[in-house]
């Protein structure tokens, strides 16, 4: 019987799991990835649960650029107690993707105990990609009870002004969000 490491046997999963149609549409649609095995986010949730909770891993699929499904799949296995801030920073820079970075906020980002903070580091940044990050992670938080919500309607106010159409939609999403839960129907 022959033995596969690790990531091998992620890879193998990607393969039998491959999806055709969805990897064309991604490639049309303009996908930075190289390698696209077209697998749908709760196809890769269940990878990551088969898988469990493994640094290095994580890492190693971080470091796998050019696949889209190890890219995604690396936040859903990341220990938070185990990512440092520069990691953290460095992921963020690094996403090649919104898609990415939505994985990256859903299943990891949020999770670190210094997730509210880390919003506000990011949204005050001059990158677009870093403020997207805030207003996606902010998205995610909104509900915390420590979530600083004047703070963060004025966040998505301001990046809507800027007219920067990466974020835009974001900060609407966002802004919608925090309007419903202090004016409840």
């Amino acid at each position: 019987m022959e033995r596969f490491n690790e990531m091998q046997q992620i890879k193998r999963h990607f393969f039998a799991m491959r999806n055709g149609v969805i990897a064309d549409v991604l490639r049309k649609a303009g996908s930075p990835f190289r390698i696209i095995f077209g697998l749908t986010l709760p196809q890769l949730t269940d990878v990551a649960k088969a898988t469990g909770m493994n640094a290095e891993l994580s890492r190693r699929l971080w470091d796998n650029k050019t696949t889209r499904c190890s890219m995604l799949l690396a936040p859903m296995i990341m220990p938070a107690e185990e990512i440092t801030r520069g990691e953290v920073m460095q992921w963020i820079a690094e996403a090649p993707s919104t898609e990415v970075t939505d994985v990256l906020c859903l299943k990891l980002l949020r999770r670190l105990p210094h997730a509210v903070e880390l919003v506000g580091v990011l949204a005050g940044n001059d990158d677009t990609v870093s403020r997207y990050t805030a207003l996606r992670l902010a998205l995610n938080l909104v509900r915390e009870p420590d979530a600083p919500l004047d703070e963060w309607e004025r966040m998505t106010l301001d990046e809507e002004k800027s007219g920067v159409t990466m974020t835009r939609g974001i900060a609407r999403q966002l802004a919608d969000e925090i309007d419903f839960i202090k004016n409840p129907i």
